[in-house]
């Protein structure tokens, strides 16, 4: 099959398999899943458009610790759905006194185990967003979770059913890039550097202490809420936990192996009395049994000298793989008589997202047609393969890595960053 060919048929596949989703889920609206929206902000308003949007889901609740943001998505719903949900600061009240059948939760990552559990727990299904936890026996306990209550949880990996990016995994599985020994995902952004103060007190919409909840208290500063809070590692893991999540789960999806054996990673400030703790640049070098992979990201110097400032190179024996988070997908063959190929991106507004189908999947899953795209035992080991890199990060030397037992091998201090103290009355959720 010339190469011409063999693009214009993945892509259709790709496409078709899209479609195939649609219509699948086409005949079956009699049931309306009681759905809440747990964190409210930009991107969980992105994932309840397309909720209301499936017509599956009867939007009963929404929990946010922003009063104004549980007011402005509660009226978004009342407009578009014809009905007002009740509004909550606390998800535990939002649980017990909804019952629903769906949570989305959209909140920071150091909540997403205790309410995804929590969830679980009281009969939800749950569409999470990535990455799926702040340490790695966190994601432990949801995987446990998850198999012992029977529920589906789809991760927000958009990307899993973004059609451009469905070619370029299909390209990598039939041998045209050829044997991948190297690839290389980075983020590159325009420098953002600001000197944050704590403030004498959070503003009255906000309830701060159940906006930290299990993270250890920190002082209020403005720079966190709204969209801020990715620059502190008490509630995150950086941009690589926030983007490098992503790319992991694409190099883990094309391969059959499951986990790096050694993890480097190394990283600063631009200014390192800046009020934040997030580093602004970090590389970090994965070793697997048959090929390696470099993750790069920094906030210097801006992104007009790069090609793509957001993606992953395949480098193989026939030629370059470049996925992009933006750009579609390119193939650049060895063979330079050989025509680049190009295959667009199809995303949706706002923010360039595939949440759509991501939610028509999750519904599928539900109805027991499929297993989820994006589930929660592939997630958890793209999440884990960035937390290993913070772990390297935050100890200054090479992490040795067991992944079938899911243990970092002669390094105490390491092994005790797999977890962290909760502040209480919150308690670290115990794997069963």
């Amino acid at each position: 099959m010339d190469r011409r060919k063999f693009i214009k048929q993945s892509f259709m596949a790709g496409m078709a398999a899209s479609q195939f989703r649609v219509n699948v889920l086409a005949g079956s609206k009699n049931k309306k899943y009681r759905t809440v929206l747990i964190g409210a902000g930009w991107w969980g308003n992105n994932i309840l458009g397309e909720a209301m949007a499936s017509g599956y889901c009867d939007i009963v609740g929404i929990c946010d610790a922003d009063e104004i943001f549980n007011m402005e998505t509660a009226a978004r719903v009342e407009k578009d759905m014809g009905k007002l949900p009740k509004t909550y600061t606390d998800y535990r009240e939002l649980l017990t006194e909804q019952k629903p059948e769906i949570a989305i939760i959209a909140t920071p990552e150091h909540w997403h185990a205790v309410q995804t559990i929590d969830a679980l727990k009281t009969g939800c299904h749950v569409y999470m967003e990535k990455p799926i936890a702040h340490t790695i026996n966190e994601g432990k306990a949801i995987v446990a979770s998850q198999k012992k209550y029977g529920k589906v949880i789809q991760v927000g990996l958009h990307r899993r059913t973004s059609p451009h990016i469905l070619v370029g995994q299909e390209m990598l599985r039939s041998g045209k890039v050829g044997e991948i020994k190297m690839i290389k995902a980075c983020v590159y952004s325009p420098t953002a550097n600001t000197i944050v103060q704590p403030l004498p007190a959070p503003p009255p919409h906000l309830h701060w202490d159940l906006y930290l909840g299990p993270a250890a208290y920190q002082p209020f500063e403005s720079s966190v809420h709204p969209r801020g809070f990715r620059k502190y590692l008490n509630m995150t893991n950086g941009t690589i936990g926030d983007w490098g999540v992503h790319w992991m789960d694409q190099i883990l999806w094309w391969s059959e192996e499951k986990y790096p054996k050694k993890v480097y990673s190394t990283g600063g400030m631009v200014d390192p009395d800046c009020g934040y703790d997030a580093p602004d640049f970090q590389t970090a070098t994965l070793e697997f049994e048959n090929f390696t992979v470099n993750w790069e990201h920094r906030r210097l110097g801006g992104e007009r000298s790069e090609k793509s400032p957001v993606g992953t190179y395949f480098y193989g024996t026939e030629g370059i793989l470049f996925m992009g988070f933006f750009d579609g997908a390119y193939f650049y063959p060895n063979d330079e008589d050989q025509p680049i190929v190009q295959v667009n991106h199809a995303m949706h507004e706002p923010d360039g997202q595939n949440i759509r189908e991501l939610w028509k999947d999750f519904i599928d899953a539900i109805e027991g047609k499929k297993s989820p795209v994006a589930g929660i035992e592939s997630s958890h080991r793209a999440t884990t393969m960035s937390l290993l890199a913070m772990i390297s990060y935050k100890t200054g030397r090479q992490i040795n890595w067991d992944g079938e037992k899911e243990m970092i091998l002669d390094d105490p201090e390491a092994l005790s960053l797999m977890k962290r103290d909760y502040r209480a009355p919150w308690v670290y959720p115990e794997l069963s």
